[in-house]
């Protein structure tokens, strides 16, 4: 099938993306010639490959230049993108006052992930001025909107009854949202809460799932948070985590070799 055949309104996001689950290579020639003629949806995943190297050579710079050809018409996901290559100095110089703006314009034009990226600006003072109660307000905002990160946030400041008061049903409530949206860190703050519940066999579930999808640095802070817990099957846990981060570790080191 190629896209030259099919009108504007067939082909969406969801539809590109699982092409390039099945075929990588093919998928990305033909996310190119849906980019090239205009389809907004392909020219903002066009640039989340080439920032990937995902069937396509890696170019950061030349997906900032798709996100932005996507943002300009509008693509909320284009401007939150272009919000990370600026945070993250990818195809472009760090500037987390470019990240701030591009993730403000993606926030008020709705998109969840933009009022993330921003309540993490605000929490941490990069590219914003400082305001723990502002980035609680967007980290809510997005929790409400279906965010698992931003739920997982939202729970850890109403445990800690930091910049608000302190709800532990609450936290519980939306740790256990945040795991069943599948946010990693989710999935370990609601595995810690049952475990102070004693309900270990229920715990031990939700460390699994935290441990297939973490990524590196949590893996190695979340095997150290472990091995100080008081019941030994958790503690036993900490090796895993720890085994999982190595071998991360080595493949990350791998691709970079490759990429020599």
């Amino acid at each position: 099938m190629t896209f030259s055949l099919l009108r504007e309104e067939t082909v969406d996001g969801d539809q590109l993306s699982a092409m390039l689950g099945q075929n990588p290579v093919r998928a990305a020639q033909a996310i190119l010639s849906a980019a090239k003629a205009n389809f907004v949806d392909a020219q903002a995943l066009l640039g989340q490959i080439l920032l990937d190297g995902n069937g396509i050579e890696r170019d950061p710079k030349l997906a900032m230049v798709w996100f932005q050809i996507a943002a300009n018409r509008g693509h909320s996901q284009a401007q939150n993108m272009l919000g990370r290559c600026h945070e993250h100095g990818w195809g472009c110089v760090a500037d987390p006052q470019k990240a701030a703006t591009h993730y403000q314009m993606a926030a008020i034009a709705g998109l969840d992930w933009g009022l993330y990226n921003v309540a993490n600006l605000l929490a941490t003072g990069r590219g914003m001025t400082k305001d723990p109660h502002r980035a609680m307000a967007c980290y809510r905002k997005a929790a409400y909107m279906g965010h698992a990160k931003s739920m997982n946030l939202l729970g850890r400041y109403l445990e800690e009854g930091e910049f608000c008061e302190a709800d532990a049903q609450a936290a519980f409530d939306w740790y256990r949202r945040s795991a069943e949206g599948g946010d990693f860190r989710g999935q370990f703050s609601y595995a810690a809460v049952l475990a102070d519940q004693g309900r270990i066999e229920e715990a031990l579930g939700w460390f699994a799932a935290a441990l297939a999808g973490g990524n590196l640095n949590f893996l190695r802070v979340s095997a150290e948070a472990l091995l100080q817990a008081e019941h030994p099957t958790l503690r036993a846990l900490a090796g895993d985590y720890h085994r999982r981060a190595a071998a991360l570790e080595d493949e990350s080191g791998r691709l970079d070799s490759n990429n020599l």
